[in-house]
């Protein structure tokens, strides 16, 4: 199954290895804050609209540090960035643990979100520009499954965490755990590369200025619109599911901590085999197929997940299946849109298509907080999340299928 990482070269796989690092890191921050929410629902007397705005904010203001880091990838290089990105969302994890009001956390959360979009755009183009062709689409896919690596991570600090020490501490020291992703960058700074294609390209061809509106103009407008509706869908349905799930199991279901931790386990280990398998059919089946799987499947599976009269047991059952067609989606991602731009704009048309679709799908969080408090938790995630994923079908209905694209022969517009 893993035979051919043994063709890739030592940057190719040290290139692989850190970015995959990055993103399971990335991912254990901002999933933290998923299992504080029944605390601070409890200790603060704050509403779900309330949580769902502290969800939604670090998404929407991770739209400006994406777009933002992708155009100054373009620029400075994409290792560079990408180390930048990791230390910022590291200490401002680190930070929310002081965090002593609403208005404090809610900034917090904000200024996390510059580096949490931020590290996406650096580290997709980093690893689309720097794996051959031939194993591109499996390379982003393996790596992009460092998130469930970093989501499951996350849970088992926070079942440790919250199982002996009381709540009122406990979710602070979970925060301050986030620092210790920024000693990921000593590893970086030693190990990898920039790409050969992004060292070939003179100093006057790197000016994000110039290119950091480039997408939104011919002849990539109309691509960017209809990758970035197709996000927002991918990104809306999974966020209205990721950011509500505990405190769903917490609250409308009635576990505990432990049982809570073992749901997400069970989920998580369903989405990391959803990782590895799209990653595979994104070379097999192509990219564009791959996103319509997982899409119908995800919709589907949500719906009976939430609103199918399943006992607990049941449920559980239920848990990762429903991780595995969710999370699939995600794998080709960063290799579709590498090949759908050149390398002058590529980094800042990854980074506003991915970020501009997180941002709207941002919403989708704090649509489900306000809806919950006149319907049940769970009907509303079912409901946001299946218009979601409808968007994204829309949105592939009006894509190109880019697999055995060759990054070196895309023009320039």
């Amino acid at each position: 199954m893993f035979a051919w990482l043994r063709d890739l070269t030592a940057d190719e796989r040290k290139t692989m290895v850190g970015s995959m690092g990055g993103w399971a890191l990335d991912a254990f921050d901002v999933q933290l804050f998923s299992f504080v929410i029944p605390t601070l629902l409890a200790l603060w007397e704050i509403s779900r609209a309330d949580a769902g705005l502290l969800g939604t904010v670090t998404l929407l203001v991770s739209a400006i540090g994406g777009w933002a880091a992708g155009a100054l990838s373009d620029r400075y290089g994409r290792v560079k960035v990408l180390q930048f990105t990791i230390v910022w969302y590291a200490v401002f994890t680190f930070l929310c643990g002081f965090a002593h009001t609403y208005a404090q956390l809610f900034v917090l959360r904000a200024l996390q979100g510059l580096g949490f979009g931020a590290e996406w755009s650096a580290g997709a183009v980093l690893m689309g520009e720097a794996i051959r062709d031939r194993y591109r689409g499996r390379a982003v896919g393996l790596v992009q499954s460092g998130w469930a690596i970093g989501w499951g991570a996350a849970a088992l600090v926070y079942t440790v965490v919250f199982t002996r020490l009381p709540e009122a501490t406990s979710w602070r020291v979970l925060f301050w755990i986030g620092l210790a992703p920024a000693l990921l960058v000593f590893w970086l700074r030693k190990h990898v590369d920039e790409p050969a294609v992004f060292r070939q390209r003179t100093s006057t061809q790197r000016q994000p200025a110039a290119q950091l509106f480039a997408m939104l103009r011919r002849p990539y407008l109309a691509t960017t619109l209809k990758v970035a509706l197709m996000v927002t869908g991918a990104q809306g349905g999974l966020y209205a599911l990721a950011v509500w799930l505990p405190t769903y199991l917490r609250t409308a279901r009635g576990l505990s901590i432990g049982g809570t931790g073992a749901y997400l386990f069970v989920h998580i280990l369903g989405a990391w085999f959803g990782f590895l398998a799209g990653a595979y059919l994104a070379d097999a089946i192509g990219r564009r197929a791959t996103f319509f799987v997982s899409a119908l499947g995800a919709a589907f599976a949500v719906v009976a997940f939430l609103t199918l009269p399943l006992s607990n047991d049941m449920q559980l059952w239920v848990a990762a299946p429903l991780g595995f067609v969710v999370y699939m989606m995600f794998s080709p991602m960063g290799s579709f849109m590498t090949e759908l731009y050149p390398t002058e704009v590529r980094g800042a048309a990854q980074g506003f298509c991915y970020n501009i679709g997180r941002a709207i799908g941002a919403v989708f969080p704090a649509l489900v907080g306000l809806l919950a408090d006149r319907l049940s938790l769970g009907i509303a995630i079912a409901v946001f999340a299946f218009t979601a994923y409808g968007l994204q079908v829309a949105a592939l209905l009006v894509l190109p299928e880019t697999k055995g694209r060759r990054i070196a022969q895309i023009a320039t517009g």
